[in-house]
């Protein structure tokens, strides 16, 4: 009978220990999720805004010396990431291939002009930013105009700061979801040993004492669940590597690595808190409320 009974006391605490990690796992893997995608998010927006289209447009008369010299020159300017030239047949190639026939036999010359792409960094793609670049380039003599997209430019701003405002409020509300979720795990946990608490109390225990253990214990099982919502998360991005590249291809894994160290932390800190505060709660609590 009494083996029969330690077994039962066995397989409960073992049961109880497992739903605590699964519970912990489950709600710090949505965390490295909502993470996942807000960091992204963000690298999708510097490639958007790294990609916007900006196009100086050369004068016909000018040297082919003094085109690599200009290209030089702006691609020492601030904010500028990379620029490439492209010149009158290249351009008049790309049109050609475009169209599906040859202009210029058709017209009898080719009324391209030769052209220097300039690409940004995300940080200088604000339309005043790209207004004062304008306005240095349109100063050389051997530029004859430049385009760029300016209403795209305002309406991609717009909405990837809409989006990222959405965003960083939908993940916080999670994050107090979450964080929610993983103490009442932890206070449930905790309420099962309430009797053993009190008792440990009783015989002279100390605070430290008693909560030492539990919160050593907690700190344990958040660590456990932050490496078990990493692994499933890990197995997903190598999923997303295999069959969406393209996708992929948008991670940041140095910002990645910051996101599992984050998820870890987390794990650590709400569990050793939650715990500290749940035992805590029963050793200051009076012995007549411990049945309620």
């Amino acid at each position: 009978m009494i083996e029969k009974t330690n077994k039962s006391i066995t397989f409960r605490l073992r049961t109880s220990f497992i739903t605590s990690i699964i519970s912990i796992s489950l709600v710090l893997f949505l965390l490295g999720i909502l993470g996942f995608i807000a960091l992204n998010a963000n690298t999708l927006s510097r490639y958007v805004k790294e990609n916007l289209g900006f196009s100086i447009f050369l004068k016909d008369s000018v040297k082919t010396v003094d085109m690599q010299k200009f290209q030089k020159d702006i691609g020492v300017m601030s904010g500028v990431k990379a620029t490439r030239f492209i010149s009158k047949e290249e351009a008049a190639q790309t049109l050609k291939n475009d169209l599906g026939e040859d202009f210029i036999s058709f017209i009898g010359y080719n009324p391209l002009p030769a052209t220097i792409d300039v690409k940004f960094y995300s940080e200088f793609t604000e339309p005043d930013s790209l207004a004062k670049f304008e306005k240095v380039i349109l100063q050389y003599p051997i530029v004859r105009e430049v385009t760029y997209q300016k209403s795209l430019l305002n309406v991609v701003n717009e909405n990837l700061k809409s989006i990222s405002f959405i965003l960083m409020c939908f993940i916080s509300l999670m994050l107090v979801i979450c964080i929610a979720l993983i103490n009442n795990t932890i206070r449930l946990t905790v309420y099962s040993k309430r009797f053993t608490i009190k008792s440990m109390q009783l015989v002279g225990a100390t605070r430290g004492f008693i909560s030492g253990p539990f919160v050593l214990k907690g700190t344990i099982n958040g660590l456990i669940g932050a490496f078990v919502a990493l692994s499933i998360l890990s197995g997903i991005i190598f999923y997303l590597q295999n069959d969406f590249k393209k996708i992929a291809s948008y991670v940041d894994f140095e910002l990645l690595g910051i996101l599992y160290l984050s998820v870890i932390f987390l794990g650590i800190l709400i569990t050793s808190i939650s715990t500290y505060f749940a035992v805590n709660k029963y050793i200051n609590i009076k012995t007549d409320n411990l049945y309620i």
